[in-house]
């Protein structure tokens, strides 16, 4: 991990949440409103009950635009599409510490593969898992709703989780995935978390590029706060 004293803020809008059959434009849509990354979630099935797009999709979307594609590997197997979505130009992978058994083989196979690793939890899964994994990481996810269906409420009580992890690590990517928007962002940003991933309250707002400021800027003053805190 590069030596920063402290994480910078970055607005991921979720595109599962846009006219999937308008999926470039609408990628471009949010890189114009101020997106910092896309947030591409990929559902198979097994690790989550639902199915959304593979590796085919964010190869023709990569073509379309340079924006940086954070991948949410919502698989089990999560090895198996490693090499597929390096080849179809995705910028970083964030596979579940749930879907498998050797979480190091399958951090060693992303970083071979030339992208950023991401690592995440689910809801019920204990933060304390992805310790022996910090050094060897780019980002830490933690899910605020159950992986796998867009639209969940936003479980306040995973705010513990991000305190924790920033209280550890200073400069830590700490993303939070799930019901957040304007009404859940302080939250978000006073536990600590810098990377926020926001669907609906982006997606389908009259005015994304509002709502991405807004997002950005409850998170930077709460980073300038811990700063002169400390």
């Amino acid at each position: 991990m590069a030596e920063k004293n402290h994480a910078e803020c970055k607005i991921g809008p979720s595109i599962l949440n846009s006219d999937l059959s308008l999926l470039a434009s609408e990628s471009q849509r949010m890189m114009d409103a101020g997106a910092d990354y896309l947030h591409l979630d990929v559902m198979d099935g097994h690790f989550v009950p639902n199915i959304t797009f593979g590796h085919p999709v964010v190869a023709c979307l990569r073509k379309k635009t340079s924006a940086f594609f954070d991948m949410h590997m919502m698989v089990s197997n999560p090895e198996s599409w490693v090499e597929p979505m390096a080849d179809s130009g995705a910028n970083q992978y964030t596979f579940h510490v749930e879907a498998t058994d050797d979480p190091k083989s399958c951090i060693r196979k992303i970083r071979e593969a030339g992208m950023k690793v991401g690592i995440g939890v689910k809801p019920k899964t204990d933060v304390e898992v992805v310790l022996p994994y910090i050094e060897d990481v780019d980002m830490v996810l933690i899910m605020t709703v159950e992986p796998g269906f867009g639209g969940q409420s936003f479980m306040s009580d995973m705010m513990p989780k991000v305190q924790f992890l920033r209280q550890k690590f200073r400069a830590l990517d700490i993303e939070v995935d799930g019901g957040v928007g304007l009404n859940t962002i302080e939250q978000c940003a006073e536990a600590g978390a810098n990377m926020i991933v926001s669907g609906t309250a982006v997606v389908k707002s009259d005015n994304p590029r509002q709502v991405i400021q807004t997002l950005r800027s409850k998170v930077e003053d709460s980073i300038q706060k811990a700063n002169l805190e400390r």
